[in-house]
C-alpha cells in the first residue's frame, strides 16, 4: 500500500477512512472505479487478519518470562480490538492512531507510550522499517526489527536488533 503513507500524512482521519481511500485511488491507478461502499471491504476485512503463525507462541513465552507487553498500533481502537481477538496473551499497553490523532511514523505513538511506560525501560519490537524502525530510533527508543522478508534498511535509521521472526526475538530475550 505505497498510498497509504501518502493519504494518512494528508491530515488526521480515522483508519477506517484511510483505507477506503486508500483502497478506491488504488482501484482508481489501476482504471477500476470503486465506490466508497465497495472500498470499506478493506476496513472491514482488518479484524479478521490473523496473526503471524509464530506471533502468539513468541507472545506467549515472553509473557511467561516476565515482560509486559503493548502494542503501538496504526488503527482504530475498534480495529485494534478486533483484531486482539487473535491474540492468546493480554496487552497492558496500547496506544493507537486514534488515541494520538496521528500515524506512524509521527511521533504521537512513541510519545504517549513513553508518558505510559514512565521511567521503564523498554523494547519497540516491529516489522515495519518505515513506521516503526525509523521513528523509534528518532525517539532513542530502542528497537527491535523483525524482518520477516529480509529487507534491506530504506534510511539511515539502524535497529539495535534485527530478527526475521518473533520467535527469534523471543529465543533472545527469553
Amino acid at each position: 500500500f505505497e498510498k497509504e503513507p501518502e493519504v494518512q500524512a494528508a491530515h488526521y482521519r480515522t483508519y477506517r477512512e484511510v483505507l477506503t481511500v486508500t483502497a478506491m485511488e488504488v482501484g482508481e491507478r489501476l482504471g477500476w472505479k470503486i465506490s466508497r461502499e465497495r472500498a470499506a471491504f478493506l476496513p472491514d476485512s482488518l479484524p479478521r487478519w490473523k496473526p503471524f503463525p509464530d506471533t502468539n507462541a513468541a507472545l506467549e513465552r515472553l509473557g511467561r518470562a516476565g515482560y509486559e507487553l503493548g502494542i503501538l498500533s496504526n488503527v482504530d481502537d475498534d480495529l485494534l480490538a478486533g483484531t486482539r481477538r487473535h491474540f492468546t496473551v493480554n496487552f497492558p499497553l496500547l496506544v493507537t492512531a486514534q488515541q494520538v490523532r496521528s500515524y506512524k511514523p509521527a511521533h504521537g505513538h512513541f510519545t504517549t507510550a513513553r508518558e505510559r511506560i514512565g521511567g521503564r525501560r523498554w523494547l519497540h519490537a516491529a516489522q515495519s522499517y518505515f513506521h516503526d524502525i525509523t521513528p523509534a530510533v528518532a525517539n532513542k527508543v530502542p528497537v527491535a526489527w523483525i524482518n520477516r522478508k529480509s529487507m534491506q534498511p530504506t534510511g539511515p535509521a539502524r535497529p539495535d536488533r534485527e530478527f526475521r521472526t518473533l520467535a527469534e526475538l523471543a529465543d533472545w530475550l527469553a
